[in-house]
């Protein structure tokens, strides 16, 4: 059986949803968010067993790879006997995570939307969950942001925020990038949009009159050639979507190098 290996000190944590989680000495780890997956590799690189297809940091990453988000193998990450799988409430999907749990694997769902629950929510994972001290990373990310000042209302920037084409898709409403983008001066025109990424045709992209588009290259990759062409007239600002949408290690980094990626864009 899946838990022969556990220990008999097992305890009960709450994950980010409620959800409670058996848990005892955490030494095998899968990780399904390629965010996470850097979180606890420069945290803890001798836990992590597996990880999926798209998690691509730290460099030179060798892991057993279960799939990808979306498409997990489950019976092989069953196989491999992890004390702890690692998810995301919209990375993952329930029913691969219900598959995982069948099997009596502790699954460990993440839910972030905002800076503040991205530091709380990694800390809680890392400390909590995993039973690690608490890395210098985080508390470098976290000083990062503090030391921001606060945006000025008059002179923020009104902007689109694409996230695919084909149709074409933005950020909207309760986001995690948006937040981080708010943080820099940023302010989304959609923001209040019923949903989190709506698709809206182009043309209305257009007539919203935005001061900057903003193009992250993922999810969708972004570039000088592939993007801008579409709102001539607006300046375009490339950004790192790792730096953008990824919680970990990034953002001790992020507020540099987005504010960097911003003030290049013409005004």
């Amino acid at each position: 059986m899946a838990e022969e290996h556990r220990t008999t000190t097992e305890r009960l944590h709450r994950d980010d949803q409620g959800r409670p989680v058996p848990t005892g000495r955490v030494r095998r780890v899968v990780s399904l968010v390629p965010s996470l997956t850097e979180a606890v590799a420069e945290s803890a690189p001798e836990l992590l067993l597996g990880a999926t297809d798209w998690c691509t940091h730290p460099a030179g990453l060798d892991v057993v790879r279960i799939g990808g988000t979306k498409n997990p193998d489950t019976e092989r990450i069953v196989a491999l006997r992890p004390d702890l799988v690692i998810a995301n409430e919209e990375e993952n999907r329930e029913a691969d995570l219900a598959a995982l749990r069948s099997a009596s694997i502790p699954v460990w769902v993440t839910e972030i939307r905002t800076l503040d629950q991205a530091l709380e929510s990694l800390d809680r994972l890392l400390t909590v969950a995993c039973g690690l001290p608490r890395p210098a990373w985080l508390d470098a990310a976290e000083a990062a942001w503090r030391a921001l000042p606060a945006p000025d209302p008059a002179a923020l920037r009104s902007a689109v925020v694409p996230i695919w084409r084909r149709p074409w898709m933005v950020l909207g409403r309760d986001t995690f990038a948006g937040d981080l983008l708010r943080r820099l001066g940023v302010r989304q025109l959609y923001a209040d949009h019923a949903e989190r990424y709506p698709a809206v045709p182009l043309d209305q992209l257009r007539a919203a009159g935005p001061d900057l588009v903003v193009l992250p290259d993922e999810p969708y990759r972004f570039s000088a050639t592939d993007g801008p062409e579409a709102f001539p007239g607006v300046p375009s600002a490339l950004l790192s979507g790792r730096h953008l949408t990824w919680y970990g290690p990034s953002l001790a980094q992020a507020p540099a190098v987005l504010a960097a990626q911003l003030a290049a864009a013409p005004i």
